[in-house]
C-alpha cells in the first residue's frame, strides 16, 4: 500500500474520530478541501503525519479547538460580491416588502461581515426594523469575532468600493467608527441580530425564513451532505421565500430543484414556488 493510500486511511479514522469524540461531521466534507485544512494544520503543528495528532486531538479539547478554527471557512468581505447584494436590492426587496415582518437566516456566517451588509441594505430600504437576522455559524470563535463587529481598518477600501457597487445609498463610514487600527460596527446593526450556533451537517430546521443566505459553504461539502444541507434549508423556507447561494453553488440536479425557480440565475438566487408544483 501506496503512502498516499495510508494517508486516506488516517484521516478517515481522525474524521471519524472527531465525530465520536465530539459530534462534529466532517466525514462528508469534499476530501480535496479537508485534506487541504489538516496539511495545514499539521504544518502549524510542527507534525508530518495525521496519526501524530489524531490521539492528542481526541484527548485534548483545547488542542481541537485549533484544529477546527483551520476547518472553519473563513473568506468573507463585506458585500462579498456587490453586484448580487445589488439584485437582492432591486429584485429582492420589492417583494420581502409585502410582509409585514421578515425572518432572515445567514447559515456560515463566518466573521460576520455579509451579515452587517445585508444588515445595512436592509436599513437602508427601511426594512431593517420589521426584520430579524438569524446569523449562525459552527464556529463558536467566528461567532464572536461577528458579535463583536470589529474589523481590520486596513480592508475599509474595499469595503466601500463593494458598498458602492452594491447600490449604496448613503457612505460606509456611516455604519461604523474608527479606533485604533480598526473600525467597529455601529450597535443600530446588531439590535435585530441574533449569532447562534448551528452546523448545518447536524442540526435541525432553523424556522420559517423569508430569505436564507447560504453563500460558499456547500462547496466544502460532498454530494450526500449537500443534498441533506438542501433538504435543510428548504425546509426552513416559505413558499414564496428566497434563497441565496454562492456564485459557484447551485440548485441545478440537486432533489429539492423542482421546487424553485430561477430567480436570478447568474446571481445564484432562487425562489421557492409560492404553491406545490
Amino acid at each position: 500500500m501506496d503512502t498516499k493510500a495510508i494517508e486516506g486511511i488516517e484521516l478517515e479514522l481522525l474524521l471519524e474520530g472527531i465525530f465520536q469524540r465530539y459530534g462534529y461531521d466532517f466525514r462528508h466534507y469534499s476530501r480535496a478541501s479537508i485534506s487541504r485544512r489538516v496539511n495545514h494544520f499539521l504544518a502549524r503543528s510542527g507534525k508530518e503525519k495525521i496519526s501524530e495528532i489524531t490521539s492528542r486531538i481526541l484527548y485534548d479539547e483545547s488542542f481541537f479547538q485549533e484544529l477546527l478554527e483551520d476547518f472553519s471557512v473563513a473568506v468573507t468581505e463585506m458585500f462579498r460580491d456587490p453586484d448580487v447584494y445589488l439584485t437582492l436590492r432591486r429584485e429582492v426587496i420589492p417583494f420581502l416588502r409585502t410582509y409585514p415582518f421578515l425572518k432572515v437566516w445567514h447559515a456560515g456566517c463566518a466573521s460576520g461581515q455579509e451579515v452587517y451588509s445585508l444588515a445595512i441594505m436592509l436599513m437602508e430600504e427601511g426594512l431593517y426594523n420589521r426584520t430579524t437576522i438569524y446569523a449562525t455559524d459552527f464556529n463558536e470563535g467566528g461567532l464572536e469575532k461577528a458579535r463583536q463587529g470589529i474589523y481590520p481598518l486596513n480592508e475599509v477600501k474595499g469595503y466601500v468600493d463593494n458598498y458602492r457597487i452594491a447600490g449604496g445609498l448613503e457612505s460606509f463610514t456611516d455604519y461604523c467608527d474608527a479606533h485604533y487600527g480598526s473600525v467597529i460596527m455601529n450597535k443600530a446593526l446588531k439590535k435585530n441580530i441574533t449569532f447562534a450556533r448551528h452546523n448545518l451537517v447536524s442540526d435541525q430546521v432553523f424556522g420559517e425564513m423569508h430569505l436564507i443566505m447560504c453563500r460558499n459553504v456547500l462547496i466544502y461539502f460532498d454530494s450526500t451532505l449537500q443534498e441533506r444541507v438542501f433538504k435543510l434549508l428548504n425546509d426552513s423556507l416559505i413558499r414564496g421565500g428566497f434563497l441565496c447561494l454562492g456564485r459557484k453553488e447551485s440548485l441545478r440536479f440537486s432533489k429539492i430543484d423542482g421546487y424553485y425557480e430561477n430567480f436570478a440565475e447568474s446571481m445564484q438566487i432562487y425562489r421557492k414556488l409560492p404553491v406545490e408544483s
